[in-house]
């Protein structure tokens, strides 16, 4: 079955989603950082998104140009939506349906797996499903104090803490993996 990770950029204080957080987050995307996420970007075959980041991601990465931008300008993007309508732009698909049934087809047979950026409602429904297999938390040393935090979205959860790493500019990266129901 293929690996679901999910990567989310937040704050000390677990922002993650404001306007204008974005502009303080790049100011510590150090090299090794970037080159992180670019590592991360290449082990997936597709994208999974919701609404809001399909959104973001379709205002900005189509101008861009570049390995980063290529990769995720031609990535296969499967989009859960209960307002958008066929057909999307940037290679994108819209989830018809039962969005668990529909991603757990999407992780069945062997390949690079999928990758989810930010969390939403959608994670936390893949979460509720055992569909997660790994969520990726790069911690910026800033606090935000405004805005949604990615605790805002998620329910009571349990994690098992499988890696950790320390960037130059003071990023840390926790790699966690939801602890299923039955394995409490």
């Amino acid at each position: 079955m293929k690996k679901l990770i999910v990567e989310a950029e937040v704050s000390l204080d677990g922002i993650m989603n404001h306007p204008e957080l974005w502009g303080e987050i790049f100011k510590y995307h150090s090299d090794d950082v970037s080159k992180y996420l670019e590592d991360l970007l290449f082990i997936p075959e597709a994208l999974v998104m919701g609404r809001i980041t399909y959104e973001g991601f379709n205002a900005h990465w189509p101008a861009q140009k570049g390995k980063v931008a290529d990769r995720i300008n031609s990535m296969p993007k499967f989009v859960a939506s209960k307002t958008l309508e066929e057909p999307l732009d940037w290679n994108a698909k819209l989830i018809k349906g039962n969005v668990i049934e529909e991603i757990r087809k999407l992780k069945e047979g062997s390949g690079k797996g999928l990758l989810q950026y930010g969390v939403g409602s959608l994670t936390r429904t893949l979460l509720d499903a055992n569909l997660v297999d790994e969520i990726q938390l790069m911690v910026f040393p800033f606090v935000f104090g405004k805005g949604e935090s990615w605790f805002d979205k998620i329910e009571l959860s349990h994690f098992k803490l499988v890696d950790q790493r320390s960037f130059s500019s003071g990023v840390v990266l926790l790699r966690y993996q939801p602890i299923q129901q039955t394995d409490q």
